[in-house]
């Protein structure tokens, strides 16, 4: 008979778990709210999420300086992990969350925010996203990429248009398709190695010399498959512009930033100890996902005539711009990844954010789509501060300086050239040379055409509350004034990436 094992509290590190549970906690409590009391306003369950948004932060934040002082910590039984990549990731994380929320707070009715579901489903989708990020274990990242995909997909679906079911159910078939991927890659590696921690995984395959490189290409290759999906990258892209479309432009705008962030920490936890360990074949193929992805999106996006499309293949396109950073392996580019990141966050939230205060029930007969690049001619005389601020989002995106996004791309194209990338440096500098033309596209369609009969098509930011106009506000002034936080970020950024040995 074996003997029980004892385990003290303090052995398991409960820190580690605590703010993947303040969300859960949040979300649980709405449900049992609404419970005993419905048809309650929106905006208490706004003020809640908002909350237990800040107190998870508070959390990340002590971790943070757990993970400054002792390095490296483990808990639960050594699968959750707090180190640079996990606390830098919730940052975004819960930082782009707290400033999606508030967009529920609109003068206009739209249909997902008079459910308290929506805000508990937003609660349990964070949560998965943190334990994807805080672990290295194959088996709890795929149950928190499960626990947030199953969640995005009713929260697109909430949206209730014909093409948010539409939509909904791409991202499912789609999602559904990355898991059976990810699932079978994880059995390799597990059945190669004995072990489904990615560490010990990198370990046993460098002591075995690699001797099974065929059975570790085969598993590379499903893994690669399964995170392509969820990166967009091209050929995995196809579902992309069709959810972004069929999303609300606010959700559009959070699933460009916060399930990408989550799957590049994943992927470069896995990646990046196999293309330092020499295999040329993956080097080669995520070299080549990288330019294509660059470049086909941005050729796509240049013939694009609704602008919330356009973004889609934009967001496309800087995904795989981002993803040069997994091929890079370098400390430079790893903290170029989440400086990047980070800028990118407040611009295209900003972006999407002002579409999305232009959304309109009844299409006029002049307007194609919701969004067509029509609807914002001549804005600079119906709504000038409107025209203003989204140009400027434009230029941030484009990389023009100094606006936010510049810095991000001149330090990823700096670490390439760094590590001897020179040729991907080159690819990278003409793909942003290219995208400028269709952002420059909308501003010439604000600035310099005439507005289209039927006023009631353009952008009309004094009917935004004030949430809205807070959060736009606070975007545009991350985007104009990050030149002077850059340095500050970047050493900050890269403490917590170099001390985490990436």
């Amino acid at each position: 008979m074996l003997a029980p094992v004892n385990v003290s509290l303090e052995s398991l590190n409960l820190m580690t778990l605590a703010p993947m549970l303040i969300p859960i906690i949040g979300a649980l409590l709405i449900l049992v709210i609404d419970l005993f009391k419905s048809n309650l306003d929106k905006t208490l369950y706004v003020g809640i999420s908002l909350l237990f948004l800040f107190i998870d932060f508070i959390a990340i934040m002590d971790a943070s300086g757990v993970f400054v002082q002792d390095g490296t910590v483990m808990g639960v039984f050594d699968v959750m992990l707090i180190d640079g990549l996990a606390i830098l990731s919730q940052f975004i994380i819960v930082g782009v969350s707290m400033l999606f929320i508030p967009l529920a707070l609109t003068h206009k009715r739209f249909h997902e925010f008079s459910y308290p579901e929506f805000f508990a489903l937003f609660l349990f989708m964070i949560s998965g996203f943190q334990f994807m990020v805080a672990s290295d274990n194959l088996i709890l990242i795929f149950v928190g990429l499960e626990t947030a995909s199953l969640a995005l997909y009713t929260l697109i679906a909430m949206h209730n248009r014909d093409k948010s079911f539409e939509a909904a159910v791409k991202y499912f078939t789609m999602g559904a398709l990355a898991a059976g991927f990810y699932s079978f890659g994880a059995m390799v590696f597990y059945a190669l190695t004995g072990s489904v921690e990615i560490n010990q995984i990198a370990a046993v395959l460098e002591a075995n010399g690699y001797a099974d490189i065929a059975y570790v290409l085969v598993g590379v290759a499903f893994m690669l498959a399964s995170f392509a999906f969820k990166l967009s990258i091209v050929p995995f892209h196809t579902w992309t512009p069709d959810v972004y479309e069929g999303s609300s432009a606010a959700m559009a705008g959070y699933m460009s930033i916060v399930p990408k962030i989550a799957a590049f920490i994943v992927a470069m936890r896995i990646f990046e100890f196999l293309v330092h360990s020499g295999i040329v074949w993956l080097e080669v193929v995520l070299y080549v996902f990288v330019v294509v992805t660059m470049t086909a999106a941005n050729m796509w996006a240049l013939v694009q005539s609704d602008v919330k499309r356009m973004l889609a293949y934009s967001s496309i396109s800087h995904a795989g711009f981002v993803m040069a950073a997994i091929l890079i392996g370098t400390t430079q580019s790893n903290s170029a990844l989440f400086m990047y990141w980070i800028l990118f966050s407040f611009t295209n939230l900003g972006s999407f954010t002002m579409l999305w205060i232009s959304r309109q029930k009844h299409l006029p007969a002049y307007q194609r789509t919701d969004h067509s690049f029509d609807k914002f001619a001549g804005m600079i005389k119906t709504s000038p501060m409107a025209a203003i601020i989204m140009a400027l989002f434009m230029l941030s995106l484009a990389g023009i300086p100094p606006f936010a996004l510049f810095w991000g791309k001149l330090y990823m194209i700096s670490s390439a050239v760094t590590s001897g990338y020179t040729m991907l440096a080159l690819i990278m500098a003409l793909n942003s040379a290219i995208a400028g033309y269709y952002y420059v596209k909308l501003i010439v369609y604000m600035f310099m055409k005439e507005p289209v009969v039927g006023n009631d098509g353009h952008v009309y930011v004094t009917n935004a509350t004030l949430a809205l106009k807070s959060i736009i506000g606070f975007a545009a002034v991350g985007t104009i004034f990050a030149f002077l936080a850059v340095n500050p970020l970047l050493e900050f950024v890269t403490a917590f990436v170099y001390n985490s040995g990436y």
